[in-house]
């Protein structure tokens, strides 16, 4: 009964937090990012050639640290194990199936927004051949050809190539030319410039009880700290010894934490703040979960590779970091960093939010 009173009071605090942003949206001059002309722009032409550059010959691009893997087992994995979710990529896969399912279709066709090297699309593939479906096809879209051509390379040595279609476009320019039985998203909504026109483009292809499925980054732009969690950092890092403290990607010593604004170069985290803001505007919620905040630059690739996941210190830093950020957003102090989330364009009456946690408490009015 406390579980169930609970439930309800953090979807009536959701909507009312949905509502006030919507208020306070309407009021207010949009200041939201404009997609520049990709020939007049100099600053656009240099940041997608940027970002086609950064990965044209990483081959595996979801290597993490030990303590990353310390961290997820003990406290993402029962926030995933609580929906049944035993991995992303069977994440994906479930919710696709539901989703063609619901929607009625025969031979579905999918589409996956960003899709790098197309690991993640091969295992959803090679899921959904295991559970029965026969005829169905992943749009795999993506703007870098050498990703897109190891990912084909991967799909024909799995077997899967049959169920991939692998589409060289750009996202913040796409517009769809079908309709889809199903969408998602896998760590590539943060660098995405026009999100308007992909979340339209996918609000106008999927049907409304189409689901559109998601893991991906949401703390400020650039994943910079806003300012409070700044401070909780800091203070975090000032407990640190020194040769914690060394940045593995950028090669240098940062005695004093940097909040760094990584789209400076590229598109990485180029509007992660405004994705869940937008995605309500369109979508409505069926399950949120919504973790992480003070702990992200601890247990990233520029930091977390100085942890020894065996050490008993290092792994009670951690511990004690993962208990401040859970206890701040229950306090409302902080919002989580990241999201796995299903929404589609039919209101759901009973939507699903982990720890209370919806998304519209992730948007941050100021």
């Amino acid at each position: 009964m406390i579980g169930g009173l609970r439930n309800q009071l953090g979807s009536l605090m959701n909507f009312m937090s949905s509502l006030l942003y919507r208020v306070k949206r309407a009021m207010r001059v949009d200041h939201a990012l404009a997609l520049p002309d990709a020939d007049t722009s100099d600053d656009y032409r240099r940041k997608l050639q940027r970002e086609t550059d950064i990965y044209k010959d990483v081959v595996n691009i979801n290597v993490l640290p030990d303590i990353f893997h310390y961290w997820s087992h003990r406290y993402l994995k029962p926030m995933l194990d609580e929906y049944e979710i035993t991995s992303f990529e069977q994440f994906f896969a479930r919710s696709l199936l539901e989703s063609a399912e619901r929607v009625s279709a025969d031979n579905p066709v999918f589409i996956s927004v960003g899709v790098g090297n197309c690991e993640t699309e091969v295992a959803v593939a090679r899921l959904m051949v295991q559970a029965g479906l026969k005829d169905f096809t992943i749009e795999c879209l993506d703007i870098n050809p050498h990703m897109l051509a190891r990912g084909k390379a991967l799909a024909e040595k799995e077997g899967v190539a049959e169920h991939l279609a692998f589409v060289e476009g750009d996202f913040n320019r796409w517009a769809p030319q079908k309709t889809y039985a199903g969408a998602m998203a896998n760590q590539s909504l943060h660098h995405v410039l026009n999100l308007e026109g992909l979340f339209d483009g996918l609000r106008k292809a999927l049907p409304a009880d189409g689901y559109l499925v998601m893991h991906d980054m949401i703390g400020r732009n650039g994943h910079m700290r806003w300012p409070e969690a700044y401070e909780s950092v800091s203070a975090f890092w000032s407990e640190l010894p020194l040769a914690y403290r060394y940045n593995r990607l950028l090669k240098r010593q940062e005695k004093v934490y940097v909040n760094w604004d990584c789209s400076n170069e590229g598109f990485e985290g180029i509007r992660a703040q405004d994705i869940v803001p937008l995605l309500l505007e369109r979508f409505h919620p069926r399950l949120f979960i919504g973790f992480a905040n003070v702990i992200d630059p601890f247990i990233d690739r520029a930091f977390g590779h100085n942890f020894d996941a065996n050490a008993e210190w290092d792994r009670s830093f951690i511990d004690r970091i993962h208990q401040f950020d859970e206890e701040a957003f229950q306090s409302g102090r902080l919002s989580p960093t990241h999201m796995v989330a299903i929404m589609s364009g039919a209101s759901c009456s009973n939507p699903r939010f982990s720890r209370g946690i919806g998304p519209a408490t992730c948007i941050r009015s100021a």
